[in-house]
């Protein structure tokens, strides 16, 4: 753990199978920086253990660069695919596996929880998260693709919350 002060930085992730979107924030004397806002993508014929071996290593690669403290991530949402939903808690396993080899702590969020931390409204649309973020974070435009602007949102999420503070030391 990081001593009190110094800058913090948390890796904010957005699973999915074809697309997996990432962010890192660093928090600095509770200014809010993006580190980086993108994706990794997959092959839509790629067979599904490959897919997973991808994005661990790709993930791999970017918590080596980025060194965060702590993992925020969205939490599956079920609602009438169990086949979606069991892919996308196999790629939170992923998200898992590589947070508990580095020590990192992990915090899920709702899709809900997200909304409400960014916008104030549990039931904001996609577009308004986005537009929200584009004015916090004084972006001349609203961040690409999809998964990574989500990415973003639940980092901030995650920066903003109690759980985030109890962290800080």
């Amino acid at each position: 753990m990081k001593k009190p002060g110094s800058p913090q930085r948390i890796a904010g992730f957005d699973p999915g199978t074809a697309s997996l979107g990432f962010a890192i924030l660093e928090k600095n004397q509770g200014e809010l920086k993006i580190l980086i806002c993108d994706s990794l993508h997959t092959g839509k014929d790629t067979p599904f253990e490959k897919r997973l071996l991808f994005l661990y290593e790709g993930l791999k690669k970017l918590v080596k660069s980025y060194r965060p403290d702590v993992v925020a991530c969205e939490e599956v949402y079920f609602n009438k695919n169990a086949r979606t939903a069991f892919a996308v808690g196999s790629v939170i396993g992923v998200i898992l596996l590589l947070a508990g080899q580095k020590g990192l702590p992990v915090f899920m969020y709702s899709p809900i929880q997200v909304k409400m931390s960014v916008t104030g409204y549990g039931r904001a649309s996609k577009g308004q998260v986005q537009e929200m973020l584009s004015r916090l974070f004084k972006l001349t435009q609203i961040p690409k693709p999809d998964d990574a602007a989500d990415a973003l949102a639940i980092a901030f999420c995650h920066a903003n919350s109690i759980r985030w503070r109890e962290t800080e030391g």
